[in-house]
């Protein structure tokens, strides 16, 4: 798809895809479609040179899909690895009351040990499953070992945040 801008229209601009005139408007979804070809085509898209307020837009809407995907990835790696747990935290915080300490002659806030991350199990590291045989239905099914589905899940999950993460451009991940 070929676009070129059109500013015959009582000096209106927009972008001429074919027969049809795409308003340059933010709210359009057309115009956004416009700027998503531009992310993905660069100049091949465009007879002639993007013209650069389009360009800063498409620009910028890249950056911010970018941000939007770098802090996704961010957090779903700062949960806790699933085959390892997660160890319970415990510390000390004041409860709001206070008390008179006769000896520095101050008051003193009363603390209390509460539990700020409650402590999870390691999900068992394999399953065991039945399968059956498909060419004989009398047969007797065989258990079968394989990796638990959710340590499978959580490991891809983890590396398709990663790889997020290591391709985020460092203009990104200094703004987010």
């Amino acid at each position: 798809m070929t676009y070129k801008i059109n500013t015959k229209r009582d000096q209106v601009v927009s972008i001429q895809d074919g027969n049809t005139s795409i308003p340059i408007a933010s709210a359009n979804s057309d115009y956004q479609s416009v700027l998503d070809t531009i992310i993905e085509q660069g100049t091949d898209c465009f007879d002639g040179d993007i013209p650069e307020d389009l360009q800063a837009a498409a620009d910028e809407k890249q950056f911010n899909q970018q941000l939007a995907a770098y802090r996704v990835a961010v957090a779903r790696l700062a949960q806790y690895i699933v085959a390892d747990g997660r160890e319970e935290v415990r510390e000390m915080q004041p409860t709001g009351e206070q008390v008179f300490n006769e000896e520095t002659m101050e008051m003193e806030n009363v603390m209390m040990e509460v539990i700020v991350q409650t402590a999870i199990e390691p999900v068992e590291a394999t399953v065991t499953r039945l399968v059956y045989d498909e060419t004989d239905p009398m047969a007797e099914p065989t258990e079968e070992t394989i990796e638990n589905p959710v340590i499978t899940t959580d490991v891809a999950e983890r590396a398709e945040a990663q790889a997020t993460v290591d391709a985020t451009p460092q203009a990104v991940i200094n703004t987010a």
